[in-house]
């Protein structure tokens, strides 16, 4: 972080030990990508107030994401493997957020906290990684959303339910896996026609089957 030139924008820095020291003095940045943030860092990132775009790129090991929400101007968010992050809530504090990424978040099974976002976010993605399935419970809570796109890549859905969707007549682009059965697929591209998504396409079921029916809970 000492060798910033005061006056960059963007900047990818990825820490070291303690190499993220002073990064909270470039005031100029607008733009960050950080890897491996542990909570030190997050405070100091926390401190960057004129953010627009901020990546918490692989590993993120800080416990708490609260110094965020003071980055009142950002409007991109990509944060992968947060595996120590229990509250997400923080980042709801965002404003002028348009896009939120979360990949392989090891302590995230519902959406319901993601309702203060809805005025303003067009570009949601809950993902899992390579190696690991992101489990989420419902898309329930993103009924209402003004979604431009979504992205639910090595995703399980508890529920297996696209309904929440179907009111999204703004919707572009779905990028997900097989997280319903096949009619739902059909219904939701019947409800929202003008939406990319590779499911709406009879000829790529080929060589899949629907998704198991998700057990009851007892």
């Amino acid at each position: 972080a000492a060798d910033i030139p005061a006056d960059a924008k963007a900047v990818h820095l990825k820490r070291v030990k303690k190499s993220h020291a002073g990064i909270a003095d470039c005031a100029a940045l607008e733009g960050l990508y950080a890897e491996a943030t542990d909570q030190a860092f997050v405070d100091e990132i926390g401190q960057l107030e004129g953010l627009q775009f901020l990546e918490l790129a692989w590993p993120t090991t800080a416990k708490t994401l609260e110094p965020l929400a003071k980055l009142q101007a950002l409007r991109v968010l990509k944060i992968d493997s947060p595996r120590n992050i229990e509250d997400f809530t923080p980042l709801t504090k965002l404003e002028r957020l348009e896009t939120l990424v979360i990949e392989n978040a090891k302590h995230l099974e519902t959406l319901d906290w993601l309702a203060p976002l809805a005025p303003g976010l067009k570009a949601f993605g809950i993902e899992g990684s390579m190696n690991t399935t992101q489990r989420i419970e419902s898309l329930a809570p993103l009924a209402g959303f003004d979604l431009e796109a979504l992205f639910l890549t090595s995703t399980r859905l508890a529920d297996q339910d696209l309904s929440p969707l179907h009111g999204m007549d703004n919707l572009k682009l779905l990028q997900t896996a097989i997280v319903a059965p096949r009619r739902d697929f059909e219904a939701l591209n019947a409800a929202i026609p003008d939406c990319e998504c590779t499911w709406f396409e009879p000829e790529n079921w080929k060589d899949f089957r629907d998704p198991p029916k998700p057990k009851k809970r007892r």
